[in-house]
């Protein structure tokens, strides 16, 4: 590094108006590093600096090579406040994982070289007084892959001396990710981590399983599995990671077993048995993912689980009534012990009632409709208006029609409350969740057509119309189709969607498609979008003969998605031929048999082939691999991997079955 007098110098001799960040040109860059060391402002430029130059990573900015040796040098200095350092320590790492894992045209050109300055100026921080700062240090050279024989050297060279448990384990896990990339040290290393793995501290021994599984990737090592199991079995998780919470630390331990089912699920049941509720919590959510993955950790997981709904942790009980829920059918054993908490007399702890309650639902138990119907009555249901879709484990709540969607033939015992519900709710959430549930329901709603009717005047009524639609003929002779026809003149002002839905609703109500033809038909080649129109040609059948030749250039032009789906089933109703039909729905799901991550545009073309029949014969092989396959392939990762499985499943079965009725083409 040059002597810290020149500092302003060598930041104004850059052109940075030439240069860029994530927010236009560089030019505000020479303020943001001066300020690194101003005490005043430190902490605010380390941040500009990481939103500007960083952002949200991707890339590296062509500022970022400029920057960088400036940013190391104020990270390296003493006089600069300790928490700044770490900052801009962050900064680094991210920049430098950034170069490594972008697309290279989304990487500036000068980046490689300043980043190899940046790794000299960073080796000798491994010694610096601050053990945080000689963490944040080896995390930094981690990334750096084209010197790794030469890093991993300082950092062993670092682990001889260093007495700081967390400096420790991030110094293995930098090695880890070099390995890989060396030459000379790559089989040192390898010796190095399993001699590590030997060792008598658990988190020691965790770390280097996890760094020797990144050196050795795709390697199945027997050894990996071994010290993990004997870790978990034989201490307290509280040794296995230090700072990280009990939970996080149970569910990243035990993924360290990898595709070690046997041992995945011996030490789930055995850390379900813990004293620790914090310990069965990581354990239930280990629980999810295998089942969330795979059916035949249902075997394997699912009693364990069950016998959680008993846990004195009310979150835990909780947890399970979700694990439960979540593999519906699979979990028919333990219908009762579920049904016994659907009430407060039998769980106090009214987030865990209302899982149970949703639980017995996808077991189709009607033991879950008295309790329903009674929350329906009630000021407020304990379920959300809305479908929540995040990755991951956290228990929010559900939502109505989540839980009572496929309670349709149980509507006499439920529509009396519901009914009451809607014509007393006021809020726009409310109305569309309570509509969203009776359109599920569709013919089974009818009773509550006066009610949908007096929403027609509300900002609801565009669900309102989608829930009369559901309904069929009984809703169709109910609804003034005048107001429907002022609807379609003078939609709500605050739904921008409301044009296309009242349309489309408009034509089911009252058979006349001209209004929805007239408005969906212009996009119906349109990159997106265009699927609503081919679902309105599909509705209408062989009266849509006209648009076939449209439809079925269309076809071959997307391969995955909805579109196929909707187009070819539009051209099917339409013509009734399936020889041009059939193999692009088989070509749109045949990827996820291989790979997986159905969705639930798979799940229709698959009910579709049901449909369809013997001609659906070619769909076969993809038919029977969805169904043979352990590992789910559906998306997973959350609650709704089992059920979009089953759903997937059972339509696989449907459509097997149909395709192999005689007849069908071999």
């Amino acid at each position: 590094m040059s002597d810290v007098s020149d500092r302003p110098a060598r930041i104004e001799a850059v052109d940075w108006a030439a240069l860029g960040h994530a927010y236009g040109t560089a030019e505000d860059v020479p303020a943001m590093l001066r300020n690194l060391w101003r005490p005043d402002k430190a902490a605010g430029a380390a941040d500009d600096l990481l939103t500007h130059i960083h952002h949200q990573g991707g890339g590296v900015y062509s500022s970022a090579p400029a920057a960088l040796s400036h940013v190391v040098a104020a990270a390296a200095d003493p006089a600069v406040a300790a928490e700044v350092r770490g900052e801009l320590l962050h900064l680094v790492r991210a920049l430098a994982h950034a170069g490594n894992t972008a697309r290279p045209r989304f990487v500036t050109s000068g980046w490689p070289g300043a980043w190899d300055l940046a790794v000299t100026a960073l080796l000798p921080l491994l010694d610096d007084p601050e053990p945080k700062h000689r963490t944040a240090v080896a995390g930094c050279l981690a990334e750096a892959r084209r010197r790794a024989d030469e890093v991993i050297a300082a950092l062993r060279a670092r682990w001889n001396v260093e007495s700081e448990p967390e400096t420790q384990l991030q110094l293995i896990a930098s090695v880890g990710s070099l390995a890989v990339h060396a030459v000379a040290q790559r089989d040192a290393s390898v010796d190095w981590l399993r001699a590590l793995m030997d060792g008598a501290e658990p988190a020691v021994r965790l770390a280097a399983v996890q760094a020797l599984r990144r050196t050795l990737p795709g390697q199945d090592d027997s050894d990996c599995g071994r010290v993990v199991s004997d870790v978990l079995s034989g201490s307290e998780p509280a040794t296995w990671r230090p700072s990280a919470t009990t939970t996080t630390t149970v569910v990243w331990a035990v993924g360290l077993l990898g595709d070690d089912r046997t041992g995945l699920a011996d030490a789930t049941r055995e850390l379900l048995e813990h004293r620790d509720p914090a310990v069965r919590a990581g354990a239930l959510r280990v629980a999810a993912q295998a089942l969330g993955r795979r059916r035949s950790a249902v075997v394997e997981l699912l009693p364990s689980v069950s016998r959680s709904l008993s846990d004195p942790e009310p979150d835990n009980r909780l947890f399970a009534a979700r694990i439960l829920g979540m593999c519906g059918p699979a979990a028919h054993r333990w219908s009762d012990a579920l049904s016994s908490m659907v009430t407060e007399a039998g769980e106090p702890h009214p987030p865990t009632r209302s899982h149970a309650i949703w639980a017995l639902s996808r077991l189709g138990d009607v033991r879950c409709v008295p309790p329903l119907a009674q929350r329906l009555a009630d000021g407020r249901p304990g379920f959300a208006y809305h479908s929540t879709h995040a990755d991951g484990w956290w228990t929010y709540e559900l939502s109505l029609t989540e839980v009572a969607a496929g309670l349709g033939p149980h509507a006499d015992v439920l529509l009396p409350p519901l009914r009451a519900r809607l014509a007393a709710a006021s809020g726009l959430d409310e109305r569309r969740a309570l509509c969203q549930l009776l359109t599920s329901w569709g013919e089974a709603a009818a009773p509550a057509i006066p009610e949908l009717l007096a929403l027609l005047e509300t900002e609801a009524v565009v669900w309102a119309l989608d829930a009369l639609a559901a309904i069929g003929p009984a809703a169709a002779k109910a609804v003034p189709h005048r107001r429907l026809r002022a609807l379609l003149r003078t939609p709500p002002a605050s739904r921008p969607f409301a044009t296309h839905s009242l349309a489309l609703a408009y034509g089911r109500l009252t058979g006349d498609r001209e209004p929805a033809l007239k408005l969906l038909l212009p996009r119906l080649g349109e990159p997106y979008g265009h699927e609503n129109a081919a679902t309105l040609l599909a509705e209408m059948g062989p009266a849509a003969a006209p648009y076939a030749a449209r439809l079925r250039e269309l076809l071959p032009r997307h391969t995955q998605g909805w579109l196929p789906l909707r187009v070819g089933e539009a051209l099917w109703r339409i013509t009734g031929r399936t020889d041009e039909v059939v193999p692009a729905l088989v070509r749109a799901i045949t990827p996820f048999a291989e790979r997986g991550g159905a969705g639930p545009a798979v799940i229709e073309t698959v009910r579709l082939l049901a449909e369809i029949g013997p001609d659906a014969a070619p769909a076969r092989p993809v038919l029977k691999a969805f169904l043979d396959a352990d590992e789910r392939p559906v998306t997973h990762g959350t609650w709704r991997s089992v059920p979009e499985d089953d759903a997937l499943s059972a339509a696989a079965r449907a459509a097997l079955l149909a395709a192999s009725a005689p007849g069908g083409c071999a």
